[in-house]
């Protein structure tokens, strides 16, 4: 599946809140460290749309993406648990 195809399934799902997220790997004196952050929170989809392409164009050298979140629900149960992954080969 293509990114846009992911964003637009976060963008569109009906959970209330969307949130973005960022997958980030820096370079360190000695190593790489990889991070996955919260960048963002918001129920305007018009917003977020906005926002993750600002993001995504202003760092290229991030991953980003949008997850529906829906409100009162605890994540480890529903049956997609929004996540961005670190590898090996990402720190490598």
């Amino acid at each position: 599946m293509e990114y846009e195809t992911f964003i637009e399934q976060g963008l569109d799902g009906e959970a209330p809140l969307k949130r973005m997220l960022c997958k980030a790997v820096k370079r360190t004196e000695n190593d790489k460290a990889g991070a996955v952050s919260v960048v963002f929170a918001t129920k305007d989809k018009g917003l977020a749309k906005q926002e993750i392409h600002e993001l995504a164009v202003s760092n290229p050298c991030n991953y980003y993406m949008v997850d529906r979140v829906p409100l009162n629900v605890y994540g480890i149960g529903l049956t997609h648990y929004p996540s961005i992954a670190i590898t090996k080969s990402d720190l490598e």
